[in-house]
């Protein structure tokens, strides 16, 4: 039992936390979820005229922003409202897609101490077993015991320390890429339709 805890599920919940922890800076990189390209395009689109611009470059540069302009731009003969509400529902979507993954983060933070609380368990058990049965204590015996506590707990530890802070970091930087998004989207929206209405 505890060779299963430390030499196979602690390591392999390591690897599959490193995993997405990697995956998810990748994914997460601000360049890649807001283009400044697009951010530009954005900014520059000042009237209607300008809207086939911002599509071309939404299209050359696919990414969340991209794809949610590509989403306004296409209903600008919808009333706002009616925009309005089918960004949103495509916006919750792609915020999905960017929380994709954290969710294991989570769940290795919440693994990693239990894991190492059962090797710690079997290490007692270890421990104090041989106590009970040969009624004396063999101090070998005990420091095997409570050096595998140890290295259990501090596994366990080790693994879900660097979960929670990653799994903490990018939780915020989903909200701070989606404030970017609707205010980029909220800009683009208000002078498409402010311009209809003079």
């Amino acid at each position: 039992m505890e060779a299963l805890v430390l030499y196979f599920m602690l390591p392999l919940t390591s690897i599959v936390g490193l995993a997405f922890i990697v995956e998810r800076g990748l994914a997460l990189s601000w360049k890649k979820v807001v283009p400044p390209e697009v951010e530009s395009a954005v900014e520059s689109c000042q009237s209607s005229a300008d809207v086939a611009v911002l599509q071309r470059v939404c299209r050359q540069k696919p990414s969340p922003l991209s794809r949610l302009l590509l989403q306004a731009a296409e209903h600008l003969d919808r009333p706002q409202a009616e925009n309005v509400d089918a960004l949103q529902t495509k916006a919750r979507h792609e915020i999905v897609r960017l929380e994709r993954g954290l969710v294991v983060l989570e769940i290795i933070v919440g693994i990693a101490p239990l894991l190492g609380l059962v090797g710690t368990i079997v290490g007692m058990m270890t421990a104090f077993g041989e106590v009970g049965l040969a009624g004396q204590i063999d101090p070998t015996k005990l420091a095997q015991g409570v050096a595998l506590i140890l290295r259990a707990t501090l596994a366990g530890l080790l693994i879900a320390i660097p979960a929670l802070i990653t799994w903490s970091y990018y939780t915020k930087k989903v909200e701070m890429l989606a404030v970017e998004m609707e205010t980029l989207c909220d800009e683009f929206i208000r002078r498409q339709y402010g311009e209809k209405k003079k």
